[in-house]
């Protein structure tokens, strides 16, 4: 609960004094450029109507009161004073110390796992998902969380991965079309179009952006083999970083090369780090795939031996079985993957039976955005 505030240094900030001991400041010119008032928010979409142009340099804070379960505050520019509820500032509180380094955490409403998670793989119902809201949210929640999930239950015509897709969000097309086979091919263009067992893997490193999500979805599985494998990549990078900060680090602060030219036209590349993360420390991206890394040319000398050491143990890490989450999908079933989190893995198949999958592409802004939307919907947000 808010309990006080103060204006700082002529009304440059304001102090937030809360109930558990805490303060928060906030500058004049974060608070005038965030206010929530019809000057600078249409009533309708949300969206800023001004730009920080608009708000004098030397903007200040002439008054600032407790105001119900919020803070009123009035600015030197004469516009009208402003509402902040006590939830919203805490929710956007930026005043820590900048003399700590960050340590990696994952994002909010993460939570990563192991093997252990082999008795509970998260799986929804293809009907379910598809007609009850509440089954909806509960499942895209599980996938903001996990990174991954199941549905069983589907048809098993050709196309039916789309109607996953539009529940949430749009497909993402690539080079790969709308969607692509996952059989073998007798002249493949990708190592995914044969039985060879597939390291675990991020998908199309080589693009910039990546594909947010990936949907894999059965139709025929008689083959022996081909079971499906997941691994939490932000989990790979947290051990990583517990065994050695320094090999982290040189993977975090460097970037590897990725390129794919395998059909006709087509010549992608693109460099960023094997693990991604902000300023802050928040973990947000791995890519990993050893069949698309190009050489690495932006390390120097001097730290690319060690920078291998340290490339060679996340491998050693992603390959180790403690961490892997392992299934065979039946005919009408599939998974989908944060693809900037979670790297998904295949097992050989012989050539006996039949094995054929269907793949695509999405974007996570969609399934968030369609999450958020229910939640808030349900009220459970």
């Amino acid at each position: 609960m808010l309990q006080d505030v103060t204006v700082l240094d002529g009304g440059f900030a304001i102090a937030v004094d809360w109930d558990s001991g805490t303060r928060h400041r906030y500058h004049a010119v974060w608070l005038r450029d965030n206010a929530q008032g019809p000057e600078t928010r249409d009533p309708g979409n949300g969206q800023r109507l001004i730009t920080l142009a608009d708000v004098p340099a030397d903007i200040s804070v002439t008054r600032a009161e407790v105001a119900g379960e919020g803070v009123q505050v009035t600015f030197s520019d004469g516009t009208a004073a402003q509402h902040f509820s006590g939830d919203w500032l805490q929710g956007h509180a930026y005043d820590g110390s900048a003399d700590t380094a960050p340590a990696p955490h994952l994002p909010a409403e993460c939570t990563q796992w192991d093997s252990n998670l082999n008795g509970a793989v998260p799986t929804g119902r293809w009907d379910t998902f598809l007609s009850d809201c509440e089954a909806r949210a509960e499942w895209l929640g599980r996938v903001r969380e996990l990174g991954f999930a199941k549905l069983t239950g589907g048809p098993t015509n050709s196309g039916a991965l789309l109607d996953i897709v539009a529940a949430f969000g749009y497909v993402r097309e690539t080079n790969y079309g709308k969607w692509f086979e996952v059989r073998s091919e007798i002249n493949p263009t990708n190592l995914a179009y044969t039985g060879l067992g597939l390291q675990a893997h991020t998908d199309n490193p080589y693009r910039d952006p990546v594909p947010t999500l990936q949907i894999l979805y059965c139709l025929e599985n008689s083959a022996e083999g081909g079971d499906s494998m997941v691994v939490d990549g932000f989990a790979a990078a947290m051990r990583l970083h517990a065994e050695s900060p320094d090999s982290f680090r040189l993977l975090s602060s460097h970037c590897a090369r990725f390129e794919y030219a395998g059909s006709a036209g087509v010549r992608l590349t693109s460099r960023r780090p094997m693990i991604e993360v902000t300023p802050d420390g928040e973990l947000t991206a791995i890519r990993f795939n050893n069949r698309s890394a190009a050489p690495i040319t932006d390390v120097p000398f001097d730290d690319m031996q060690a920078y291998y050491a340290a490339y060679r143990r996340f491998g050693e890490i992603i390959d180790d079985p403690a961490m892997e989450v392992a299934f065979k999908l039946e005919p009408g079933e599939s998974f989908i993957v944060d693809n900037t989190r979670v790297l998904h893995a295949r097992r050989g198949y012989s050539g006996a039976g039949t094995r054929w999958l269907q793949g695509c592409y999405a974007d996570k802004d969609g399934l968030l955005s369609t999450l958020s939307s229910l939640e808030h919907e349900l009220g459970t947000a």
